[in-house]
């Protein structure tokens, strides 16, 4: 058994794994450690990947040569692409996955690939050397492994405490134990730790289910695809069913709501406010008669239902009599309760925007111990970390997407700069420049990337090239088209006018792919708006690559707020961008920052490494 590696990466959920294949891909020997080997990329939650903004997160992971895409492409058992009604900027593919499969494919995938090693372990400590950087961990079992790198992805186990109603239990999710002294080792080496808290809703038996009394959900055909390197799914839909809560099952949670975990406080933790609890809403939303309730299939070969809209904490008695309230559930016999969870998380403003933290070297965190919520979120900070993993093994600059080029750099900026007070969760509103950072053209965006770090092959990123050569040379075309004084280009710019409704004067044009006259749509439809983003994104790069002196010391700016120095010495910010993103830094602030930098630039010992450090 072999005891060092170039990277360690510890936790098998959808961080880890993603981390754990880029590094491996790349061609260095690592080690995946997981606490339970059946239990990699398991759905703790809803079983299904992407919906809004989440699904733009798994195109972008597989430009890049992540596997989320492939493998709900394979295990999907319904797909949709939510938003149609809506702008192109918006449309977001879903699909419904069946849980053991999508587990079972991530297994394959891991324990099949070259230079991973993969164990069944509990870390407890990060090892340090001499110099105070991270060299390798040491696991419950007394086993010790060396490494250049440790990426540390450890989901919702760090010291979880399970609450339903007033009963809780030490666990990490449902029937799996927590790691109880990972948060505490890494309190000692300075993080700073918090609390955070998510739920889950509780699982149905199928066969006491009355789908006639709720509205059938049907996925779409053909099936929206998740990655640009699938050539089509053909795989049986499954449809899903919509319900509603009413004013009974109301009136029950209000009653109750003395014996919920968290009003009760028995919970600590603040929850994520997208993805609220039922008794979350029933407070929040005292003046609506009825939520969405919709059951979701956990997969093919199972009876189980997953309750989407009926995530609790509620005692397992208020839980019962709350599902029998409901159209279609007055039977139902729930397989699993609900719960709520609590777990410990370190901010990410200690992180770096490579995801190495600041206060030790060579420790990446990714994932739910950021502070995320989401199978989407944590597998982008995985992927991420593993390709800066890479990056710093190659002894090169670390790999980072600002805002302007992908949701990936919108979340992670977000996250090392402004930190989180509650659960993150990606929207479509917190990308400045959403028209831009579409679903459809991920590929067009990141596919080089992928490629550069050998985890596209060079087959696919000629298909990228081909599809992108295909689409401008058709807008060319119907630039040069006229009809009626008109050119093509023009007409299809009119409201209400589709592709298929122009002339095609040959037989190529009538085989561009459906995809592919989506995108020749939009861009043709939008350009207004989309050179105006061009243009706005210029703006941003010419702040963002203003770069701030790594050693600076921001209490010496004369005029500048305690709370502005005290943020931009606790975060450190590289660039004016990201500083600029700091709650509480205002434009005054800036300003002052530029002209003392400036300052400095006319003193003698101000070196040039001192003012950019790559020139």
């Amino acid at each position: 058994m072999k005891d060092s590696y170039a990277a360690i990466i510890v936790g098998a959920g959808h961080a880890g794994v993603e981390a754990a294949l880029s590094v491996a891909r790349a061609g260095f020997p690592s080690l995946l450690i997981t606490m339970n080997l059946d239990s990699i990329c398991q759905m703790s939650c809803n079983p299904a990947i992407g919906g809004v903004a989440k699904g733009h997160l798994v195109r972008e992971i597989d430009a890049l040569g992540g596997e989320m895409g492939l493998a709900i492409d394979q295990t999907g058992i319904q797909f949709r692409m939510l938003n149609r009604s809506k702008g192109p900027a918006v449309w977001s593919p879903r699909a419904q996955a069946d849980k053991k499969q999508y587990h079972l494919y991530m297994k394959r995938v891991v324990e099949g690939a070259a230079h991973l090693d993969v164990k069944q372990d509990t870390v407890e400590e990060v090892l340090l050397n001499g110099e105070g950087e991270a060299c390798g961990v040491k696991t419950m079992m007394g086993q010790t492994f060396l490494s250049r790198a440790v990426i540390l992805t450890t989901g919702t186990f760090l010291k979880g405490l399970i609450h339903i109603g007033e009963f809780n239990y030490s666990a990490g999710r449902g029937g799996e134990f927590a790691a109880m002294k990972l948060s505490e080792h890494l309190a000692k080496l300075g993080f700073e730790i918090r609390r955070f808290k998510t739920g889950t809703p509780p699982r149905l038996d199928r066969k006491s289910i009355d789908f006639s009394k709720t509205k059938i959900q049907p996925g779409e055909e053909p099936a929206p695809k998740f990655s640009f390197r699938t050539r089509s799914i053909s795989q049986e839909q499954v449809p899903c069913y919509l319900t509603h809560t009413n004013e009974r099952t109301h009136a029950i949670i209000r009653q109750n709501l003395h014996r919920s975990a968290m009003y009760g406080g028995m919970i600590q933790g603040i929850g994520p406010r997208y993805c609220p609890s039922i008794e979350d809403k029933v407070v929040k939303f005292a003046a609506k008669g009825q939520h969405q309730v919709y059951l979701e299939p956990e997969g093919r070969d199972t009876d189980e239902i997953y309750v989407n809209g009926l995530s609790t904490s509620l005692p397992q008695d208020v839980q019962h009599q709350i599902v029998k309230t409901i159209a279609g559930l007055e039977d139902a016999e729930i397989m699993r309760l609900g719960y709520a969870i609590e777990y410990d998380y370190a901010p990410p403003t200690q992180l770096t925007h490579g995801l190495e933290t600041k206060r030790i070297k060579n420790l990446f965190f990714a994932g739910q111990i950021n502070g995320t919520t989401g199978y989407e979120e944590a597998a982008a900070q995985g992927l991420m970390a593993g390709l800066n993993v890479i990056r710093k093994l190659r002894k090169v600059p670390p790999f980072v997407l600002d805002r302007s080029e992908a949701y990936i750099g919108v979340l992670i900026d977000d996250l090392v700069t402004k930190g989180t007070n509650e659960p993150y969760r990606m929207f479509t509103s917190l990308a400045e420049f959403r028209l831009l950072l579409r679903q459809d053209n991920a590929d067009e965006r990141l596919m080089k990337h992928g490629h550069e770090f050998g985890l596209i092959s060079d087959s696919d990123y000629e298909e990228m090239l081909n599809r992108k050569a295909l689409i401008e040379n058709e807008i060319r075309r119907l630039k040069k088209t006229s009809l009626k004084n008109e050119t093509l280009e023009q007409i299809l710019r009119r409201p209400g006018t589709r592709y298929s409704d122009l002339p095609a004067p040959d037989q190529a044009a009538d085989s561009i792919p459906d995809e592919l006259v989506q995108r020749i749509e939009f861009d043709v439809k939008y350009q207004g708006y989309l050179r105006r983003q061009d243009a706005a994104i210029n703006r941003f790069r010419r702040i963002q690559n203003k770069k701030i002196p790594a050693g600076l010391n921001f209490t010496q700016i004369t005029g500048i707020s305690k709370e502005a120095a005290e943020k931009l010495s606790r975060i450190r910010p590289p660039s004016f961008a990201q500083a600029s993103q700091i709650p509480g830094i205002t434009s005054c602030d800036l300003s002052l920052l530029a002209v003392h930098i400036e300052r400095l630039k006319r003193t003698d010992d101000f070196s040039c490494d001192y003012v950019n450090p790559s020139c």
